[in-house]
């Protein structure tokens, strides 16, 4: 069940038509989009994908989607986030993923009633994971977001040796303490995936070997740049390299946060449509400014190309 994921793993954007329903026919391409720029898989229905914005039946529509152009290809891993507030919704997810072919499934903490320790947390995983058991079982920390913010190596702790297909962690948090505990638990037993674009380099100083994040989806070069630079030890060549990430990760503050990432998905050709209520979108006038201040990055020198002319979007 430790599947033990490497290299980028992107969180897709859910394609969304103007009147803001499911664009699912745009997933084929997206599939292929990924692959041509050295993506090896992709979380889907996470923060990202606006799953806690879908509803049940449109989270299976995009799983479904995902699982047809995926099959039988193993050098992409595809996992749904089957939610957190819901156990009942998250179980009929989870079985719903193993029937379509689903390599992983992943759940992250419930939110509203939270559970009030980290024993509480891991009944809510055994719950879910227990009926999916022939199933990789993935966490996803992202206190931020849930307000659950427990040490994951005391999580690892009460799992160890109860759930079979617990196989790690997406951890998206900045306590590097935490993660390092976490990477080298029982000898590195579990899959600990970073999931900070803007601190990448970190995570790999310390052993990361897999991550998952947004800004893959429209910056893989500049990722594969980064990770190739640190393995050949060109230390000063990889502190550039995440600088210029960070500088393309401060426009999404700039411009109103996660929907800016759809904003730079127009500029790489894949058109996802806009993000549902709550969450606020540019307008057009802050798009041109936004292009702008893209530019000056130079981002045209490390964006994600097109597949093909046929397929540009």
């Amino acid at each position: 069940m430790n599947l033990h994921l490497e290299g980028l793993i992107a969180a897709p954007f859910t394609p969304l038509k103007p009147d803001g329903s499911l664009h699912t026919d745009l997933i084929p391409a997206y599939y292929e989009f990924l692959k041509h720029n050295g993506v090896s898989g992709a979380f889907i229905c996470g923060s990202t994908g606006e799953g806690v914005s879908l509803t049940l039946r449109e989270k299976k529509r995009v799983a479904e989607a995902w699982a047809a152009c995926a099959a039988g290809d193993p050098a992409f891993t595809v996992m749904p986030l089957l939610g957190g507030t819901c156990i009942a919704d998250c179980i009929e997810l989870a079985r719903h993923a193993a029937e379509i072919g689903m390599d992983a499934v992943s759940f992250t903490s419930p939110s509203y009633f939270k559970p009030a320790n980290v024993e509480m947390l891991a009944e809510c995983i055994v719950a879910i994971a227990e009926s999916v058991p022939e199933m990789p079982f993935y966490y996803y920390h992202i206190p931020v977001l849930t307000g659950v913010g427990f040490a994951m190596y005391d999580l690892l702790k009460v799992l160890d040796g109860r759930l079979p297909n617990f196989a790690g962690i997406k951890y998206t948090h900045e306590d590097f303490m935490d993660f390092q505990s976490c990477l080298n638990f029982q000898n590195g037993k579990y899959d600990m995936l970073w999931g900070r674009d803007e601190n990448m380099l970190s995570a790999l100083a310390i052993g990361a070997k897999g991550a998952v994040g947004s800004t893959f989806n429209y910056a893989a070069p500049l990722y594969h740049r980064l990770m190739d630079a640190f393995e050949k030890n060109q230390m000063g060549e990889a502190a550039r390299l995440q600088q210029q990430s960070i500088d393309m990760i401060r426009l999404l503050g700039k411009y109103g946060g996660i929907s800016v990432g759809k904003s730079y998905m127009r500029l790489v050709g894949l058109d996802c449509g806009q993000f549902r209520l709550p969450v606020r979108n540019m307008s057009d006038e802050q798009f041109g400014a936004f292009r702008a201040d893209v530019a000056a990055l130079g981002f045209d020198s490390f964006k994600s190309g097109p597949v093909l002319a046929k397929n540009t979007f």
